[in-house]
């Protein structure tokens, strides 16, 4: 099994930026993939950008192009989802996730095998 934690999540305004965290932990054999997606008040979960597990291949989607970035630091074991120049609509709650053998681009939640418990981001002034 492999555990996920996020941390990093808040209230910030307009224009701002935060930096969420995931930490991971477990038997992590076999990952190829972590995931970022996120989740806004009645609508469905959405991709919002993937790295490859040992390599810094990335995806976006098309929204955190150009405002978000992921990293990874390996001897820590957490992977990073920077977000500048945020706006109201990306208030949602953020979910990284962890994916064996996935197609690439990895954008289908359902590839995904583990999640983490997600972190409130709220945009607004």
């Amino acid at each position: 099994q492999v555990q996920l934690v996020e941390s990093g999540g808040g209230l910030v305004q307009p224009g701002g930026s935060l930096r969420l965290s995931c930490a991971v932990s477990g038997s992590t054999a076999g990952i190829t993939c972590m995931g970022w997606f996120r989740q806004a008040s009645g609508k469905e979960r959405e991709f919002v950008g993937a790295i490859t597990w040992n390599s810094n291949t990335v995806n976006y989607a098309e929204s955190a192009k150009g405002r978000f970035a992921i990293s990874r630091d390996n001897a820590k074991n957490t992977r990073f989802l920077q977000m500048n120049s945020l706006k109201p609509e990306d208030t949602a709650v953020y979910y990284c996730a962890a994916a064996r053998g996935i197609s690439w681009p990895p954008i289908n939640q359902y590839d995904y095998h583990f999640w983490g418990q997600g972190t409130q981001v709220t945009v607004s002034s």
